[in-house]
């Protein structure tokens, strides 16, 4: 798809088939963070696919086959690549929902784009440029998350990478940058910074409330997640990205961060009524 342009020099096209960035609705990136189950899957996306037809928004499910950055070797990763996908191809044709997953090796791209619409290259492996060439290369929408190490200009040569690959369609989700230990914070000037160099900008609500490491799991502070939502739409974000989990205290992974769906649901609610009124002209 040809990267347009809107009137403010940011980019404007379709995230996923069905999900437009750059109009006046605030797509949704949601999901589990990683498959446990077929059956937990498919609730949960049929639980989206709900949301989306009740708003404009559109929305994207995600869930990662493999979440190879574990705080412990004994940490829950995933189903892996086949089974993943299987799982994912079946929420596909189920919900109708287009279908976001993480990549960590060049390998697994092309497998991945196969069913999926979007390829999301974890932020620790932004940089790393055969992982990131191999995602463009799918033609597949490549989601770079910004590393936690990473300032907001410097993911313009992670973009490049991708972009001279010959796949325009790039997105960069904002989930918050390294703080002392344990921490991360949002600078709400990254929206601008990105935008400013055409580059859609995606919020990240759960990852950007992380307490990474400190343990054999990463903790949270999930009570600030609407918070800083509310403040990420104010700032610009260009859609929102959350995990969301039926129990997440019962999670295998990130369950200090996941948002059960009644509360996400309703944050959603909240940002896209806050993302209509910003959008309206004085």
């Amino acid at each position: 798809m040809d990267d347009a342009r809107r009137g403010d020099g940011r980019a404007s096209w379709d995230l996923a088939p069905g999900v437009s960035l750059g109009s006046q609705t605030l797509p949704l990136i949601a999901g589990p963070c990683a498959i446990e189950s077929e059956q937990t899957t498919l609730a949960m996306a049929r639980a989206l696919a709900e949301l989306a037809r009740e708003s404009d928004g559109g929305v994207v499910f995600k869930a990662s086959f493999d979440k190879a950055n574990r705080s412990s070797f004994d940490s829950f990763r995933g189903v892996g690549l086949e089974k993943g996908l299987h799982i994912l191809e079946a929420v596909k044709q189920d919900s109708g929902l287009p279908i976001l997953t993480d990549v960590h090796e060049p390998w697994q791209c092309e497998r991945a784009a196969e069913v999926c619409d979007v390829l999301q290259v974890p932020g620790f492996l932004c940089r790393q440029t055969d992982l990131v060439v191999a995602a463009a290369e799918t033609g597949r929408t490549v989601n770079l998350k910004k590393g936690q190490f990473m300032a907001p200009e410097d993911m313009a040569r992670a973009a490049e990478k991708a972009q001279r690959s010959g796949n325009p369609r790039v997105v960069v989700t904002e989930r918050g940058s390294t703080f002392g230990y344990h921490d991360l914070v949002v600078d709400m000037r990254s929206f601008s910074i990105l935008q400013s160099l055409g580059l859609p900008v995606i919020y990240d609500v759960t990852h950007s409330v992380q307490r990474p490491g400190g343990g054999p799991q990463s903790g949270g502070a999930r009570q600030f997640a609407e918070p800083l939502a509310r403040a990420a739409v104010s700032a610009g974000a260009d859609g929102v990205y959350m995990e969301v989990h039926p129990d997440p205290s019962r999670a295998l992974s990130d369950g200090t961060t996941q948002l059960p769906p009644e509360r996400a649901f309703g944050l959603v609610r909240q940002l896209r009524r806050l993302h209509r009124l910003l959008a309206e002209p004085d």
